[in-house]
């Protein structure tokens, strides 16, 4: 089982970018545990971000046929992207959407989420884990 894990626009800056918000651990440590975690249960994760939208709906676009699932932080194109939005539902495959921010709990233009309501779950305001527990999750969901 191949799973698309994406993350968005200045989700490259984790760890550096707002540490009382998002947390102090990079990117990379996020990507390295998702592919033990994958890894344990028989699966392997492609990890990918962008700050470019249309290299974020490019990938989506290709998952078709390769991947099974697509776990996606949108950052904060979450809020503003109808094109995601439309490619992600073009792809057909279950999405779990996370964000290490409770965003619920923050401004109220980063409350709505175009993402949340065609995907099989939202993970938001655990950090970190939160990704595992969304790559869990859509391991359930597919066996």
């Amino acid at each position: 089982m191949e799973i698309l894990v994406l993350h968005g626009p200045n989700l490259n800056l984790l760890g550096e970018r707002e540490p009382e918000v998002y947390g102090r651990t990079s990117l990379a440590k996020i990507d390295a545990r998702l592919r033990e975690v994958a890894a344990e249960h028989g699966a392997s994760v492609d990890t990918f971000q962008s700050n470019h939208e249309g290299a974020l709906i490019d990938r989506i676009q290709a998952a078709c046929g390769t991947y099974q699932g697509i776990i996606i932080n949108p950052g904060g194109i979450t809020h503003t992207s109808i094109a995601l939005r439309d490619a992600l539902t073009a792809s057909e495959l279950p999405i779990v959407e996370v964000h290490l921010s409770n965003i619920h709990a923050r401004e109220s233009f980063r409350r709505t989420s175009l993402v949340s309501d065609i995907a099989i779950g939202q993970v938001t305001g655990l950090g970190p884990i939160g990704y595992e527990l969304a790559l869990l999750a859509l391991l359930d969901r597919l066996k």
